[in-house]
C-alpha cells in the first residue's frame, strides 16, 4: 500500500526559530519561498557589481523619497520572505526596525540574475505578482537585458517589457525613475 508523503511547509516564525537555534546561520544563503527554504546562488563578481550600480543609481534618485535596501528580506506572507537583490521602499522613520517591509511598503524590487534567471522569472516574479508588488525588474546578465514587470492583476503582471543595451528602463511605479540600460548592465 502506497502512502502519500506529506511535506512540511515552514512559516516565517519557524524559519527564524531555526536561525535562533543555530540550524540556519548567518553564512547560509537561504530564503523562505512559499514555505520552503531555498538555497540561493553564490554572488559572483558581475552580479555584485551590478547590485552596487543599481544601489548607487537608486540612492541618488531616492534621497528622502524612498529607502533603498540591498539583499534584505521582504515579508510577503507568513510563508514567503525572499531577499531580493534591491528593494525600493516607502520611507519610514524607523527604517523598518519594527519589522521587515510588507508588500504595501514596496515600490520596486530588482533581482539580478546571472545563473538564476529562470527561477527568478518563473517562481519569484509570480510570487511578487500574487503579493501585489507593483513592479519587478529582472536584470538578466547572461542575456544582457532588463525585464520590467508591472501592474499586477490576478497573480500576473499585465505589463511586461524589456530593454537591452542602447535602450532605456523606466518605472511605471516610481515617477521619474529612468535609466539607460548600460547604467545598470555596466
Amino acid at each position: 500500500m502506497s502512502v502519500p508523503l506529506k511535506r512540511h511547509y515552514f512559516t516565517a516564525a519557524e524559519y527564524y526559530r531555526m536561525a535562533d537555534a543555530g540550524i540556519l546561520t548567518a553564512d547560509d544563503r537561504v530564503e523562505l519561498i512559499e514555505g520552503e527554504i531555498i538555497e540561493m546562488s553564490p554572488i559572483g563578481k558581475r552580479h555584485a557589481s551590478c547590485v552596487d550600480r543599481i544601489n548607487r543609481l537608486l540612492g541618488r534618485l531616492a534621497s528622502h523619497a524612498a529607502i533603498v535596501r540591498v539583499q534584505n528580506p521582504v515579508r510577503l506572507s507568513d510563508f514567503s520572505e525572499p531577499q531580493p537583490d534591491v528593494s525600493l521602499l516607502r520611507p519610514r522613520d524607523d527604517f523598518y526596525a519594527a519589522g521587515h517591509p510588507r508588500p504595501d511598503d514596496v515600490l520596486l524590487i530588482v533581482e539580478v540574475a546571472d545563473t538564476s534567471a529562470d527561477y527568478d522569472r518563473g517562481v519569484k516574479v509570480s510570487l511578487y505578482a500574487r503579493s501585489g508588488i507593483p513592479e519587478v525588474w529582472i536584470v538578466d546578465l547572461t542575456e544582457d537585458r532588463i525585464e520590467i514587470y508591472a501592474n499586477p492583476s490576478g497573480g500576473e503582471y499585465r505589463d511586461v517589457r524589456s530593454a537591452s543595451r542602447g535602450g532605456s528602463v523606466s518605472s511605471n511605479a516610481v515617477a521619474g525613475l529612468t535609466f539607460a540600460a548600460e547604467e545598470i548592465l555596466g
